[in-house]
């Protein structure tokens, strides 16, 4: 077992997250003087846009957070001085009480039965209390444990679906390849040519024929299968294999349609505190990270694509009488207006500058997720194809 920071990990890829935070945290540790309350609201406030990946990081939020409160409670962040002489002396110097007085303390005074039983009713009640209090806190302990095993379980199974699968899309083999028809999701015009499956997609297709592509954004953990059903609720809690999985699937708005084309095809996944699914999605807040990461690849089985990032914003689902832009409405535009319109709404919200803009005929990518900074809040990051 690896450690960073006292907290333990498994897997290299773990371990790699636990130095990444660690990373992260050093830097604070250094930009700001965490023994002031000035040092410590700048360093909670950056961590509202900072995204740990393992214990690491959530230690490191709970010593700010136990910190600031000590603070309001009055309490002293550095630790308190040794007694002084004088002090040390003023406990020891008391004038000790006369020979007579001693010995009459010393003396027990019997006491009665009424105070002796309800001295034995009182200790019995605290021991009682006492018993009931580690009986929950054992249940608590069980239980954190409990979840825990699940956390990093589901964690790994991901990991190992996932490398399943890319195992998959590169097969060749011919048994794998039989009998695949095309995905016909609705009753298209004769004159609409609905293309070939990709080779590499098809033995995954064959697997699930809800599968509608793949997304990777290279040296990230976003490396999944994309599927789509005729609703945008299945698959937020169905794996790849139709079974019950609270990680759910990456997936593409039932509104759209990879053969026939949309001005925006808009994809869905979890913010999983595993770090699965979406969740790296809200690094794309800080300009250092984007620039690493500028690129994303999403191939429909029917063809390959490459997309370059314009806006990542902060947003939420609003209720339906509310007018306001709303991103997850944006599939097709009507207009050149309207997309020019669309735009500047997003890059007015966008928290990141990167140059790159997008005009009417452009393709976009729009990938989703939750945020939990407010109620039903979203993290959204937008890019246009390239390729």
């Amino acid at each position: 077992m690896l450690f960073v920071e006292g907290v333990g990990f498994n897997g290299k890829a773990e371990y790699e997250q636990g130095l990444s935070d660690k990373k992260i945290i050093d830097e604070l540790r250094k930009k700001y003087d965490l023994t002031t309350k000035e040092g410590l609201l700048n360093v909670s406030k950056e961590l509202r846009t900072v995204h740990f990946q393992t214990k690491v990081g959530d230690n490191f939020d709970d010593e700010i957070f136990e910190k600031l409160e000590a603070i309001r409670r009055g309490e002293s962040l550095k630790p308190q001085a040794p007694a002084t002489a004088a002090k040390r002396l003023s406990h020891t110097s008391k004038p000790k009480a006369s020979s007579k007085t001693s010995s009459f303390a010393e003396k027990e005074r019997p006491m009665d039965k009424k105070m002796e039983e309800a001295v034995r009713r009182e200790l019995k009640k605290k021991s009682l209390i006492r018993n009931i209090l580690i009986s929950i806190l054992l249940l608590v302990a069980v239980a954190s444990i409990g979840y825990y095993v699940k956390y990093y379980s589901d964690a790994k199974k991901v990991q190992e679906q996932s490398d399943e699968f890319s195992e998959l899309k590169d097969a060749k083999f011919a048994d794998v390849l039989k009998n695949v028809e095309p995905v016909v999701k609705k009753d298209y015009d004769e004159s609409v040519v609905i293309p070939d499956i990709l080779d590499e997609y098809k033995a995954l297709f064959n697997k699930n024929k809800s599968l509608i592509g793949w997304i990777e954004i290279a040296d990230t953990i976003i490396d999944y299968p994309v599927m789509q059903t005729k609703d945008n609720e299945y698959y937020l809690k169905h794996d790849f294999n139709q079974k019950n999985d609270a990680n759910g699937c990456i997936f593409l708005d039932c509104n759209c349609d990879v053969i026939l084309g949309n001005d925006n095809w808009i994809l869905y996944g979890h913010h999983m505190k595993n770090g699965k699914m979406f969740s790296s999605l809200i690094k794309y807040a800080d300009m250092d990270y984007y620039e690493k990461h500028k690129y994303i690849r999403f191939d429909t089985i029917y063809e390959k694509g490459t997309y370059e990032i314009m806006y990542a914003f902060r947003s939420r689902i609003y209720n339906t009488n509310e007018i306001t832009f709303k991103y997850y409405q944006f599939i097709d535009a009507n207009s050149s207006e309207e997309f020019d319109s669309y735009m500047e709404e997003m890059e007015k919200m966008s928290l990141i500058d990167t140059g790159v803009s997008a005009t009417y005929g452009d393709k976009l990518l729009t990938l989703s997720t939750c945020d939990y900074q407010e109620e039903n809040g979203r993290f959204v990051v937008v890019a246009k194809r390239i390729d």
